[in-house]
């Protein structure tokens, strides 16, 4: 019943978030809300399954899945069937599990959460959402607490970063040279008028990996200068996907030019493109590289076979999925999946085999990323974005063209991107928001801000 409930509070609750039929980042659609109370019936309670919640893409589910059923049946001499459960993209996923969890305290009938970055994990550890494992010393050896600010696994256990991920901007190389443009290497090179429409862009809402690039570009820049650029990167968007992994694909096509990507989506179509056709870029000091996680969820029915599953993940054998060439002993069987492990004993063990080029334990030039501020704002910076660049795009791109075509950018811009409330403000809002009656009349509020603003400064 909890997966039911679960399923149905996510069909409706975007006033603003996914329409049905949006799926998360792996692009496949939500199951529907009668698939699900069936699956429930069916799996939830039965023994030698595990439910895993996940906004990762199918090729990685295809990998892990069937690699851990073979694992554990080595290991334990029984079987078990792993059960995916696609809820949407990250934003998505963790408000259907906190609204759950809101309506059975004890348990909501699903295993696992994994993928989708680190804030998620915070929030829900904060919320008493996670249930603890402490992995064996010898994996716990081999994964530094931190890397350049940001929390590799949980110091009370309750999560694990197992892959880490590059978060920066991929290109089209012809096309932006056709624009006139100069080498891409910034977030604000995004802003360039003469990227109008052909810039690839995001809603937090709907994908924690778009969520972490506006947090990075705010903790890059500073509150002012950060909401300048994402607003000018707001205006120069055609439009905002709900799957981050579709604005790697389109610039590949030429359909766009530039557009925020995490890396591993990059590296695919730097892959079958060519790096002659697809660039990608971690913009120097103006980005960070962030562990994508794995938790057990609190009440988890299959308990033994989930602790099983996060050290699997966080093993030699796992870590060879996310490293290793596809088709190569220990590596995956259908695609490569380009990520960078979590471990730092797979560079130099099995570098060699690698089609991943970065080891992110060697790159000095990161952004020192506060963590817990992000953590704080997480669906607050959501909810703003949303209301201010996603729900009034179409006004936010009349003010900027008028600012682009009557060269006031300098002047208009301080002005057009001023937010309706100040960092400590929104910072002082974030318990209030979650109500839902307070967010809705807030947000319909900073709505009205934005557009009534746009359409004053595009006459």
């Amino acid at each position: 019943m909890l997966l039911a409930l679960l399923f149905a509070v996510l069909s409706c609750s975007k006033s603003g978030n996914a329409p049905a039929g949006v799926g998360g980042p792996g692009g496949a659609p939500m199951e529907s809300t009668a698939t699900a109370v069936a699956q429930a019936t069916d799996n939830s309670a039965a023994p030698g399954t595990l439910q895993i919640v996940s906004p990762h893409p199918q090729i990685i589910q295809d990998e892990f899945g069937p690699a851990f059923e073979v694992w554990y049946k080595a290991k334990t001499g029984t079987s078990v069937k792993v059960v995916w459960r696609d809820l949407g993209g990250t934003s998505a996923a963790l408000s259907g599990i906190v609204t759950a969890f809101e309506k059975r305290p004890e348990g909501i009938d699903l295993d696992m959460f994994f993928g989708g970055g680190v804030d998620p994990y915070m929030q829900l550890k904060s919320l008493g959402l996670l249930q603890a494992y402490e992995m064996p010393a010898d994996i716990l050896a081999a994964i530094p607490k931190e890397l350049n600010g940001v929390p590799l696994y949980d110091p009370q256990y309750s999560w694990y970063g197992t892959a880490i991920s590059g978060f920066g901007i991929v290109y089209n190389k012809p096309l932006v040279k056709q624009l006139g443009i100069p080498e891409i290497k910034t977030w604000q090179d995004l802003t360039d008028p003469k990227l109008f429409t052909w810039v690839g862009a995001g809603d937090p809402r709907q994908s924690g990996t778009v969520h972490m690039m506006y947090e990075i570009m705010l903790q890059a820049y500073g509150w002012d200068k950060g909401w300048q650029v994402m607003t000018a990167f707001g205006g120069n968007a055609r439009n905002f996907v709900n799957n981050s992994g579709d604005i790697p694909r389109e610039v590949s096509a030429g359909r766009i030019a530039a557009g925020t990507a995490i890396d591993f989506y990059a590296w695919s179509q730097v892959e079958q493109a060519g790096a002659e056709q697809v660039g990608f870029v971690l913009p120097e000091g103006l980005t960070v590289i962030n562990p994508d996680s794995i938790a057990i969820l609190k009440g988890a029915p299959h308990l033994d076979a989930a602790r099983a599953f996060e050290e699997f993940v966080l093993s030699e054998d796992g870590q060879k999925l996310w490293y290793l060439k596809a088709g190569s002993p220990g590596g995956p069987r259908k695609a490569s999946l380009l990520r960078m492990p979590v471990r730092t004993d797979m560079y130099d063990k099995y570098g060699a085999g690698s089609p991943v080029l970065m080891n992110p334990f060697k790159w000095t030039a990161a952004l020192r990323y506060d963590s817990k501020l992000g953590t704080l704002r997480y669906q607050g910076l959501n909810d703003l974005f949303g209301a201010i660049i996603v729900d009034s795009h179409d006004d936010l791109v009349a003010a900027w063209k008028k600012a682009v075509d009557s060269n006031q950018v300098a002047a208009m811009l301080p002005d057009l991107s001023k937010p309706p409330v100040t960092e400590e403000g929104l910072n002082a809002l974030v318990d209030k928001l979650k109500d839902p009656v307070f967010k809705n009349t807030t947000t319909a509020d900073w709505i009205t801000f934005a557009r009534d603003k746009y359409k004053r400064m595009a006459r």
